[in-house]
């Protein structure tokens, strides 16, 4: 059985308690890495100037004010395959399922709306998981 490491623990203890309850199943069965949960200013802005978001400080849900949880998490499987994105998307229907399972509602970046098509969609943003 897999398990976080301790970078990746204390990501996912800034998360509300929904993600958290979500990922920490989500690792007993499959392997993955918490980039990142709750993200200061500096580096929200940093990932908007990168294009990793397309919002910046403070409108993502990675930020939230006076420091309370975060409502979106980034996860990848693991071992980190960046450009292995039918890895990423198995992952992404595997988190899904058992959100779904645990009636937790949670959107993925690869899917904003939550309706299951993918061609409405034009900022695939795979790690990327929001309640």
């Amino acid at each position: 059985m897999a398990k976080f490491s301790k970078r990746s623990k204390d990501n996912l203890k800034t998360c509300h308690p929904d993600l958290q309850r979500l990922f920490n199943e989500v690792v007993k069965h499959f392997d993955c890495t918490v980039i990142c949960g709750l993200r200061s200013e500096e580096d929200q802005n940093e990932a908007f100037r990168k294009g990793h978001s397309k919002v910046q400080f403070p409108n993502s849900k990675h930020n939230t004010l006076h420091n309370l949880p975060s409502n979106a998490v980034d996860v990848v499987p693991y071992p980190i395959e960046w450009e292995n994105t039918p890895r990423m998307k198995f992952f992404i229907g595997y988190v899904l399922g058992t959100a779904k399972q645990m009636n937790i509602n949670v959107t993925s970046g690869i899917d904003w709306d939550g309706d299951t098509f993918l061609k409405d969609t034009n900022f695939f943003d795979h790690p990327h998981f929001q309640i």
